[in-house]
């Protein structure tokens, strides 16, 4: 391996080295955002019975047919069926029963008509919605006038329509968002195996930073990066811890990462990576972790890429614990996440192998009023705004790596390969849709 690293070579070492997290088993409302690790088959049909997707009146076919408003059907109402109602009245000739939306059909019944086809039971002017539904009195009697027909299974949800017992009901590899969540409650299941979502540890090293909120002084700055890249984990499907930033301090850095530690399942530590007198990352990992243990410690390399030239990767600590450490301009370490760390969250999820891993990636047309250059033998990202309609991308700020408002505007890294080193208007790149 030369000693500068390629883009793929980095990424592919930390997909080798990161290890999906083991299944546990987790109540509904704790697994939303989690990955199934197991396929889920259908207990019971949905819906589990017919039931009436209006409410109306239970009928049978023969009793409505040819109704109208000038002869409606008469019909003798036997009683209420309530969404939830156990022991259900028989429908027989000439009878109806009240029924709300979701209630069971009941036995001889053969279709429902909305009650807005009828004088809603009251024997006068045919009345609407819920209020006709409700204006006869619990234990529904009398008579109902329905004035149009209806056709055998009219307004009927039939069992097993949605889903039907042994069907798949989700394969295993689905993210569980609400509508997943809410199919696997439908179902019956309370509790479900998955991987959980990863604990990320962010933090942020500097003696100039500042946490937003305070006021600066000579040579300060606020901190964006832990913030940036806590809300990055999050979007990734992560479970985001924030630490505040650690000043130039070895033995501090060094004590702050073995605190956290304890509950997390990846660590990302921005700034202090390069060369100079103060990068104090190198120094605090360089005793922190295993090593002395095959594949262990963190290994410092220099990247063909800019921004997000110096990085580090490697494990520490007694479980292993990965550790990405990023660079700590702001537009730098964004940019080394999307590329990076946001693969190892979701190869920790399990979602290696699936699509879902890595962020989708378009080709889009150039919109710029005069060449982009870049540097020979280095793959450059630039912040950029792609529209899918038209398939161009227009570049966002210039290059400089401290440009964190150009940013907040972009939705697209345009990527120029390493033997590229001239953009002309109209030609084609490859865009990673960050937005």
């Amino acid at each position: 391996m030369s000693t500068t690293w390629s883009v793929d070579e980095h990424l592919e070492d930390i997909l080798q080295s990161v290890h999906p997290l083991d299944p546990i088993e987790l109540p509904l409302p704790d697994a939303q955002g989690c990955v199934l690790v197991e396929d889920v088959m259908v207990p019971v049909a949905l819906p589990p019975f017919d039931n009436s997707s209006m409410d109306g009146y239970a009928v049978r076919v023969a009793d409505v047919t040819g109704a109208t408003e000038e002869f409606p059907a008469v019909l003798t109402v036997i009683g209420d069926v309530a969404a939830g109602s156990g022991g259900l009245p028989t429908v027989g000739p000439g009878q109806a029963a009240r029924i709300m939306t979701g209630a069971p059909l009941p036995p001889g019944a053969e279709a429902v008509v909305p009650v807005e086809w009828t004088d809603g039971g009251t024997g006068g002017a045919p009345a609407t919605g819920m209020r006709a539904a409700s204006a006869a009195p619990e234990g529904a009697g009398g008579e109902v006038r329905v004035h149009r027909p209806a056709e055998a299974r009219a307004h009927v949800r039939a069992r097993g329509s949605d889903v039907q017992a042994g069907d798949l009901a989700l394969e295993a590899g689905t993210v569980l968002g609400p509508p997943q969540i809410g199919l696997l409650a439908a179902i019956g299941r309370g509790t479900v195996r998955v991987r959980p979502r990863p604990r990320v540890v962010v933090i942020s090293t500097g003696s100039e930073l500042v946490q937003p909120g305070e006021e600066l002084g000579p040579g300060q700055i606020y901190d964006s990066n832990s913030f940036a890249l806590a809300a990055a984990a999050r979007d990734a499907g992560a479970i985001a811890y924030r630490v505040g930033a650690v000043t130039d301090d070895a033995e501090s850095l060094r004590a702050t990462i073995e605190d956290q530690l304890i509950r997390a399942d990846l660590l990302v530590t921005t700034g202090g990576v390069s060369v100079g007198a103060y990068d104090v990352v190198k120094e605090a990992l360089s005793s922190v972790g295993d090593q002395d243990e095959p594949g262990g410690g963190v290994d410092f390399r220099k990247l063909a890429m800019q921004p997000g030239k110096p990085q580090g990767f490697g494990s520490i600590g007694p479980e292993h614990t990965p550790l990405l450490a990023l660079p700590g301009n702001p537009v730098s370490s964004y940019v080394s996440f999307e590329l990076f760390v946001r693969p190892a969250i979701r190869a920790l999820m399990g979602l290696t192998d699936v699509p879902d891993s890595q962020r989708p990636r378009a080709r889009a047309a150039l919109a710029a009023d005069k060449p982009l250059s870049s540097p020979s033998g280095k793959r450059q990202f630039l912040r950029g705004t792609y529209d899918a309609e038209a398939g161009t991308v227009t570049p966002v700020g210039g290059a400089g790596s401290h440009l964190i408002a150009a940013l907040a505007h972009a939705d697209a890294l345009l990527v120029v390969p390493e033997d590229t080193t001239t953009v002309e208007p109209g030609s084609e790149l490859e865009v990673i849709l960050i937005g």
